[in-house]
């Protein structure tokens, strides 16, 4: 598994270790990725993801997974917040035909 958020991209960084002496070694900056159930309204299920926690802040800033994968274009999106999105959306158009019909 990637240590990718599924929601922002977020993923490993490189860079330096700089001792006192000034030596350098190579070293990784990884994300913090929790996996979180995040609970679609328009789905009426849980979506498990493997979400940095920038990527919860930013999910709740918005207003719920549904309202925030609306909102963002899809060339913002990673692939597998773009399946959700499409998962969303298909959802919500037979929740509108339901209701107009």
């Amino acid at each position: 598994m990637s240590r990718r958020c599924q929601i922002t991209g977020k993923g490993v960084l490189t860079g330096n270790n700089v001792s006192h002496a000034n030596n350098k070694s190579r070293r990784r900056f990884l994300p913090n990725l929790q996996e979180a159930s995040l609970m679609s309204d328009i789905l009426g299920a849980p979506v498990h993801m493997r979400v940095s926690t920038r990527g919860l802040r930013t999910i709740e800033h918005n207003g719920g997974l549904d309202s925030f994968l609306i909102s963002t274009p899809n060339r913002k999106l990673p692939e597998e917040a773009q399946v959700v999105k499409r998962r969303v959306l298909r959802a919500q158009a037979k929740k509108q035909a339901a209701v107009g019909a």
